[in-house]
């Protein structure tokens, strides 16, 4: 079943939409024409090559490690890109990615490094509210503006660090991303700066930061590179738990501002984020625990991007909800007929899940 139909986020909506991004190709061959057996021989060595060359790129160098596009018989989208990761069952885990991995703009999943970077900086424990942060005009002035999803908040009121990240995380307040990113480093340039060695650091080599919120469709990325970050922020237990609250409240608000993901409790979703602008379309980056055939539960991490770029924010959204449903059934479907191994070499085993 589809899930309902639900708001967008309202990010900005430009006129224009990012640069493309377009590769380089070419090739240059040699034939000999002095006979049939060179000829053959040159082409049995370009084949060989060209094989070694596939072989080099499959390797664990990151970025330019072949995709397997149909690893998992899984209902991949028709459009845009997807990644899907298993942890817990090593090579067998990396269930592959669909789409070509040109950098597109992400538009809200943006906040998932933002609050990666802002826990890196001020850990929480699992319930600790954290240090009380005062809102600043620029805050409380943003959501007149009404161009953009933003939560309304009063200058000089002071929110927790927790509080704060509910409010970017779950209605996906633009302007509580920008806050935060004032309040760890002085200003947002400074702040994106941060997020840019983040991404370095994680290997996120096809991704470019430009500011905090994700409005601006010059922050651009990959379902690949989204799968690493969501692989390390997933790690961190406060995060888990903020990003499966359904919903959350503003002091001073009546009533409950409702999470934009609505997958969450659904065949076992337990996050994370959701995008959606017309440059972007609509993009989701999730989390479910789902057991395997010997029923030992696994941490599933995806990551859908650009569904009906170019169309409104609400279409775009809504496509990502479901083509990310889907994708939740078929890894289900799949698991429950593998049987648990252990991950590689130091890599961490995944396999006890902890449930937000």
């Amino acid at each position: 079943m589809c899930p309902a139909p639900v708001p967008a986020e309202r990010d900005v909506d430009p006129a224009e939409s990012p640069a493309s991004w377009p590769g380089t190709t070419g090739r240059s061959s040699l034939y000999s024409r002095r006979s049939a057996i060179l000829t053959t021989g040159a082409a049995a060595l370009g084949l060989l090559t060209a094989l070694v060359v596939v072989l080099v790129s499959s390797g664990s160098g990151g970025s330019h490690r072949l995709h397997r596009e149909s690893a998992a018989p899984l209902p991949w989208p028709s459009e845009g890109q997807t990644s899907v990761l298993v942890e817990g069952l090593g090579d067998r885990g990396d269930l592959g990615t669909k789409g070509t991995q040109t950098p597109v703009p992400i538009a809200s999943v943006t906040k998932v490094m933002t609050a990666y970077v802002i826990l890196r900086d001020h850990p929480l424990h699992r319930s600790e509210p954290g240090p009380d942060i005062t809102v600043d005009r620029t805050a409380a002035n943003e959501p007149v503006a009404g161009a953009e999803s933003t939560v309304p908040v009063r200058e000089g009121q002071r929110l927790s660090e927790r509080r704060l990240l509910e409010l970017m995380l779950i209605p996906s307040g633009n302007n509580i991303a920008r806050l935060l990113a004032r309040w760890d480093a002085g200003s947002q340039e400074a702040f994106v700066t941060k997020m840019n060695r983040a991404a370095d650091r994680l290997g996120m080599d096809r991704t470019t930061y430009t500011e905090p919120s994700g409005v601006a469709p010059t922050t651009v990325s990959t379902s690949g590179d989204q799968l690493k970050l969501a692989r390390h922020a997933m790690r961190d237990e406060a995060f888990r738990h903020i990003v499966a609250l359904t919903s959350t409240t503003v002091p001073g608000v009546s009533g409950r501002i409702p999470n934009t993901n609505t997958l969450l409790g659904t065949s076992g979703v337990i996050g994370v984020k959701t995008g959606s602008s017309t440059p972007a379309g609509g993009a989701l980056m999730w989390g479910a625990v789902m057991p395997d055939g010997q029923g030992h539960e696994h941490l599933v991490l995806g990551v859908v991007l650009h569904q009906r770029a170019d169309s409104s924010p609400q279409e775009g959204l809504q496509a990502a909800l479901e083509t990310s449903g889907s994708l939740v059934k078929g890894v289900r479907k799949w698991l429950s007929g593998q049987v648990p191994s252990a991950d590689g070499p130091g890599a961490p085993d995944q396999r006890a899940v902890t449930r937000p």
